[in-house]
C-alpha cells in the first residue's frame, strides 16, 4: 500500500466520523419544527450550487498544477459546518433555529462543489485506472465502519442530555472528524499537471462540451441513464426520515438503529460487489444493484414497524454499495484521463441537477398527495433509470 492509499483511508475515519453525525442533521432540523420544505433544503442548495457551478469548477481545476490542497480545504469547511450547526442553539432564538441552520449549509454550497469534483479526480489519480474499485471499496467500507460505530455511539449520546443539549454535543464532537480529514487528505501528494489546458471564453468553453458530448456516446449514455435513476434517488431523501419520525414514529434510538444497519449493510456490500465484478462483469452488478435499490422506497411507504424499517434499510445498504462502486467506475471508465476533471465536471452537473429537481418533486407530491404517494413515485423513477441502463446499454 503507497503512502497515498493509507493517508486516502484514514481520510476516510474523519469522513465516516462526521458522515455517521451527518445522518441526524435532518432529524435534528424535524425536532425544531423544520417544515417539510427546510429539511429538502438541505439536498436541494447543494444540489442547485453543483448543477451551476460543476463545469466551471471542474475546467477551473483542470487548470491547476496540483488540485489536493483545493479538495483539503473544500473539505475541512464543509465538515466544520456540522460543529457550527452544533453552535446555533446557544446563539440564536429557538424560532429562528431552522432558518439558521438552513444559512450555514448555504455558504457550505460551494466547498461542497469544489469537493465533488476534486474527489473524483484525486481517487482516480491515488488508485490508478486498475484499483479503481479495490482502493475505493476498501476506503468506502472504512468510511462505512467508522459511520456506523459512531451512529451507535450518537444514539447512546443522545439519552445523556436533554433536547436539544443531546444533539448539541453531538455536532460539535464532529469537529474530531474535520480534523482527521484535512490532515490526512492534505498529505496526499500527486504529480504535478504540467500541461494545464489554456483558459477559454465561455462561448468556445460551451462549444467544447459540445463536442464532447457529440462524440463520446458512452459517456452520454451513462449520464442520461445515471441522472434519472439519479432524481429517483433524490426524491425519497428528504422525505424518508420524515416518514420514520411523523408516521412510524421512530424514536432517536430507532433512527440510530436504521442509519447504522443500513451503513453496516454497504461496508459488507463493497467488498461483495467488487468480487462480483471481477468474476462476472460490472454489467451485471449495474443491472443487478440498481433494480434492487429501485424498491427501497415503496418498501418503507408500506411499512408501520420500525423492526422492517430495519430490515429495508439493511436491504438497501446492500445494493447501495454497488451502485456506488460502479458508478464511480462507469464515470471514470468513460472520461479521458487527460480531460478528466471537465468531464467530472460535466457529470456532477447531471448528477446535482438530479439531486435538486428529485427532493422539490419530493416535497410537492408529498404536500398535494401525502407522503406515501411521493415513495411510491420515487421507485417509479427508479425503474425508469434502470430501463434506461438497459436500453442504452450502459457497460455493455
Amino acid at each position: 500500500m503507497t503512502t497515498n492509499q493509507r493517508n486516502v483511508l484514514i481520510d476516510a475515519v474523519g469522513v465516516g466520523i462526521t458522515a455517521g453525525i451527518a445522518s441526524y442533521l435532518s432529524v435534528f432540523l424535524v425536532r425544531l419544527g423544520a417544515t417539510t420544505f427546510q429539511v429538502s433544503l438541505l439536498t436541494a442548495m447543494p444540489a442547485l450550487t453543483g448543477m451551476l457551478l460543476s463545469i466551471p469548477i471542474g475546467a477551473f481545476l483542470a487548470r491547476r498544477r496540483t488540485i489536493v490542497p483545493w479538495f483539503a480545504r473544500s473539505r475541512f469547511a464543509v465538515l466544520i459546518c456540522y460543529a457550527l450547526t452544533g453552535l446555533v442553539p446557544f446563539v440564536v432564538p429557538a424560532v429562528n433555529q431552522p432558518e439558521a441552520i438552513i444559512a450555514i449549509w448555504a455558504l457550505a454550497t460551494l466547498p461542497q462543489t469544489v469537493v465533488s469534483v476534486a474527489f473524483t479526480v484525486v481517487m482516480s489519480q491515488v488508485a490508478g485506472p486498475d484499483g479503481r474499485m479495490a482502493l475505493m471499496s476498501r476506503r468506502w467500507s472504512i468510511l462505512g465502519l467508522t459511520n456506523a460505530l459512531t451512529v451507535l455511539l450518537v444514539g447512546q449520546l443522545l439519552k445523556l442530555f436533554e433536547f436539544p443539549l443531546n444533539y448539541q454535543v453531538v455536532f460539535l464532537g464532529s469537529a474530531v472528524g474535520a480534523l482527521i480529514s484535512v490532515v490526512f487528505s492534505s498529505s496526499i501528494r500527486l504529480p504535478p499537471n504540467t500541461n494545464p489546458p489554456p483558459a477559454r471564453s465561455l462561448p468556445a468553453t460551451v462549444r467544447g462540451y459540445g463536442i464532447t458530448l457529440r462524440t463520446n456516446r458512452r459517456f452520454v449514455n451513462f449520464t442520461t441513464a445515471q441522472f434519472v435513476y439519479r432524481t429517483g434517488l433524490a426524491l425519497a431523501v428528504p422525505l424518508l426520515p420524515i416518514y420514520w419520525v411523523r408516521v412510524v414514529g421512530a424514536t432517536d434510538q430507532a433512527v440510530s438503529l436504521i442509519n447504522s444497519t443500513q451503513t453496516l449493510a454497504m461496508m459488507v456490500s463493497y467488498f461483495l460487489w467488487t468480487r462480483v465484478s471481477q468474476r462476472r462483469g460490472q454489467r451485471l452488478v449495474l443491472l443487478v444493484t440498481t433494480l434492487g435499490l429501485s424498491f427501497y422506497p415503496l418498501l418503507t411507504s408500506q411499512t408501520h414497524s420500525t423492526g422492517l424499517l430495519v430490515v429495508w434499510a439493511g436491504l438497501a445498504g446492500l445494493f447501495t454499495g454497488g451502485v456506488d462502486l460502479v458508478f464511480f467506475d462507469i464515470l471514470l471508465g468513460t472520461c479521458p484521463g487527460e480531460e478528466q476533471a471537465s468531464y467530472v465536471g460535466m457529470y456532477q452537473t447531471s448528477l446535482f441537477a438530479a439531486t435538486f429537481i428529485g427532493p422539490l418533486i419530493g416535497t410537492a407530491l408529498s404536500n398535494a398527495f401525502g407522503i406515501v404517494f411521493a415513495l411510491i413515485a420515487a421507485t417509479v423513477i427508479r425503474l425508469a433509470g434502470f430501463a434506461l441502463m438497459v436500453i442504452l446499454k450502459v457497460r455493455q
